[in-house]
């Protein structure tokens, strides 16, 4: 409870203290006392974790945040989403490699360190540090933490095509290697989405595979990029 006492010293509220401490103590009742938490594993919790991450993002696309209205679908589906972090939490505490304190220290330290323009004491406000400069910023701040020898090291290889091929554009865009846009395009979401599927349309009729050719299209572009790293 020492880590409770030093975030109430820091300003955080006791009622938001108290649920978190009340759920991990819940969690740790589950892992003992109930038969199918008991024989979980990391490995064996992954399709429910991939499975509440997209429920998240389910009830996210039905959420007006104009309104409110969904929001409520929302807190639920993250405290789904929570409980699978405090369950892989609890396990690797059991064997002593880590636990909920650890990864909230842990990213609470790296997101410090990844916003220099927040923290670093500049004189100037985050406010008047342009996007595109915060973001290459933390790609190459992550860059050095992880040792990585190319911008692109890190991207999953099991992302889908079109939010790995995103991922990488923005990635090639913090060392100026991303590809020229088009002259001309859609002009907002709804055009965009319209001209995809017409291209998904299209290779269905000629018989190709859109993931694969943009798979092949991404990797084609990574290989581009590390060969202007590697000088």
């Amino acid at each position: 409870m020492g880590g409770l006492a030093e975030m109430t010293a820091r300003g955080a509220t006791p009622g938001l203290l108290e649920a978190v401490a009340d759920f991990v103590d819940l969690v740790d009742t589950l892992r003992r006392e109930c038969p199918w938490d008991a024989e979980q594993t990391h490995t064996s919790l992954r399709p429910h974790l991939l499975e509440e991450a997209h429920e998240v993002l389910e009830a996210l696309d039905n959420l007006d945040e104009a309104t409110g209205e969904g929001i409520e679908h929302v807190c639920e589906e993250l405290g789904d989403l929570l409980f699978q972090v405090v369950f892989h939490a609890r396990i690797a505490a059991e064997s002593g490699r880590f636990d909920l304190g650890d990864v909230a220290r842990g990213i609470h330290d790296k997101l410090h360190h990844r916003h220099p323009h927040v923290f670093g004491g500049a004189e100037q406000g985050s406010e008047d540090v342009p996007t595109e400069q915060v973001l290459a910023t933390w790609e190459r701040i992550k860059r050095e933490e992880k040792r990585r020898e190319s911008v692109l090291d890190g991207i999953p290889a099991t992302l889908p095509a079109l939010a790995r091929a995103a991922k990488t554009v923005r990635r090639a865009a913090s060392v100026d290697m991303a590809p020229e846009p088009p002259t001309d395009g859609p002009a907002d979401e709804a055009e965009l989405g319209e001209a995809l599927l017409d291209l998904v349309v299209w290779a269905r009729r000629v018989g190709l595979d859109p993931e694969e050719a943009l798979r092949g299209a991404v990797s084609r572009l990574g290989d581009r990029v590390r060969a202007a790293e590697a000088g």
